[in-house]
C-alpha cells in the first residue's frame, strides 16, 4: 500500500525555549526566513506525501495561520509586481493540511494515537519539528523506499555520541540486513548511559504501520509519566518487525537553544541575501574574539 499520510507533532510546550514560547510556538522559529515547521512541511512533499496532519496544542494557532491564504497580502504583491515574494508566499498555502488539537499533553505517543482516525488502516510517516534533515534523497523518501522493500515498520536511526543516547530513544539491533537496514531486538526510551545497547539513537522520523494504534491505546506511562511512542514500537516489534534505518545525511537539531542558533547560523551561510554579509561578520568576530 503507497505510504501518503504524514503526521507531524506539533503540541508541546516548548519549555526549553521560554520565556519566547509563552506567546509564540516553537515550530514558528524562523531558520532565518522560515518557519522550523515549513522546512518539516516540505520535506514530506518532496518524499510524495500527500496530506499531513498536523497536531497541534493551546497557542499554536499560528501555525493554522502561517499555512493559510492571506487574500490582502497577495494582491498587494501582485499590485506591486513583487512576483518573487508572491511566489513564495502561495507555496505555503497549495498543500493538504489538517490540524488536530492535543488538549493535555500526555506525550508523543499520544499525539499519534490522536491521528488514528486520519490514518485508518494505512502505513504513515510521524514527522517531529525538531530535527531538520538534509540529504540528497529526503530522508522520509528514504524510509518509503525501505518500507517498499519491507512492508514493515522503519525507523530513522543515528549514531550520536555514547554520552548523549540518555536523551533519546536507543535501539538494541540484531543484525544488518542490508546495509544501512537493522534488524533490531528492542527500542530502549532514554536508557543510562551506562546501560544503552548501542549508540544508534532515534532521531524523528519513523515509518510506521497501523498496528501502532493498537499498541498506543493499551500503552502505560513511562518516561516522564507519559505516553512513549518508543514504548509503544517495542511492543509492536513483538508481534511484527520493526526496522531501523540508519541517516547518513545531515541533522540539524532545533530543540533546544544552541542546537537552534547553529542551525541558524549554517543556513544563513548558504542564503543567498544574506551569506556574503555573515561569513564577513563571521570573520570579523572571530579577529574580536582572538
Amino acid at each position: 500500500m503507497k505510504v501518503r499520510k504524514a503526521v507531524i507533532p506539533a503540541a508541546g510546550l516548548g519549555t526549553r525555549f521560554l520565556p519566547a514560547t509563552k506567546a509564540l510556538a516553537k515550530e514558528m522559529f524562523p531558520i532565518i526566513d522560515k518557519p522550523t515547521i515549513q522546512y518539516i512541511v516540505e520535506e514530506a512533499r518532496k518524499s510524495g506525501i500527500e496530506d499531513i496532519l498536523v497536531v497541534t496544542g493551546k497557542g499554536k494557532r499560528p501555525i493554522e495561520d502561517h499555512f493559510d491564504s492571506v487574500p490582502e497580502l497577495e494582491q498587494n504583491l501582485t499590485a506591486k509586481g513583487k512576483t518573487g515574494l508572491l511566489k513564495l508566499v502561495q507555496q505555503t498555502t497549495d498543500i493538504n493540511l489538517y490540524f488536530i488539537r492535543q488538549s493535555h499533553p500526555r506525550g508523543l505517543g499520544d499525539a499519534v494515537l490522536m491521528a488514528k482516525d486520519f490514518v485508518g488502516n494505512e502505513p504513515f510517516v510521524v514527522m517531529l519539528g525538531d530535527d531538520i534533515m538534509e540529504d540528497k534523497v529526503p530522508l522520509t523518501k528514504q524510509l518509503i523506499d525501505r518500507y517498499e522493500e519491507t512492508h514493515a515498520s522503519t525507523l530513522a536511526v543515528m549514531k550520536v555520541p555514547h554520552d548523549e543516547v540518555d536523551k533519546y530513544g536507543i535501539i538494541d539491533p540484531v543484525t544488518e540486513t542490508k546495509p544501512g537496514l537493522f534488524d533490531v531486538n528492542q527500542f530502549v526510551e532514554k536508557p543510562d548511559v551506562d546501560k544503552a545497547p548501542s549508540d544508534l539513537a532515534i532521531i524523528g522520523r519513523y515509518l510506521l504501520t497501523p498496528e501502532i494504534f493498537d499498541m498506543l491505546e493499551t500503552q502505560k506511562p513511562g518516561a516522564g509519566n507519559e505516553i512513549q511512542l518508543t514504548d509503544a514500537i517495542d511492543r509492536l516489534n513483538q508481534i511484527q518487525r520493526v526496522f531501523a534505518h540508519e541517516f547518513k545525511g545531515e541533522r540539524f537539531d532545533v530543540g533546544y537553544k544552541f542546537g537552534y542558533l547553529k542551525t541558524s547560523i549554517q543556513f544563513g551561510l548558504k542564503h543567498p541575501e544574506v551569506s556574503a554579509e555573515l561569513k564577513d561578520y563571521i570573520k570579523e568576530l572571530a579577529k574580536k574574539l582572538n
